[in-house]
């Protein structure tokens, strides 16, 4: 039973792809369409609709109530 499972972890373990990014490949990884958030001002407007509407906002610690009135 060890066998197979240790053979399974090996081959998980070496297929696993860790290298390093050189300096001229960031700049494929640094585009804006492969950003969480693409459009910095549709982002912008979807927090402010949320925090309007949950009082609360992510990652920050301002307060105020949901009418959107702050």
């Amino acid at each position: 039973m060890r066998l197979p499972l240790a053979l399974l972890l090996l081959v998980a373990l070496s297929g696993s792809a860790c290298t390093t990014v050189r300096p001229w490949e960031r700049d494929d990884l640094a585009r804006t369409d492969m950003r969480w958030e693409p459009d910095p001002l549709d982002a912008t407007l979807r927090s402010h609709i949320s925090f309007s509407k949950e009082a609360s906002m992510r990652g920050g610690s301002a307060g105020g109530g949901g009418c959107g009135c702050n």
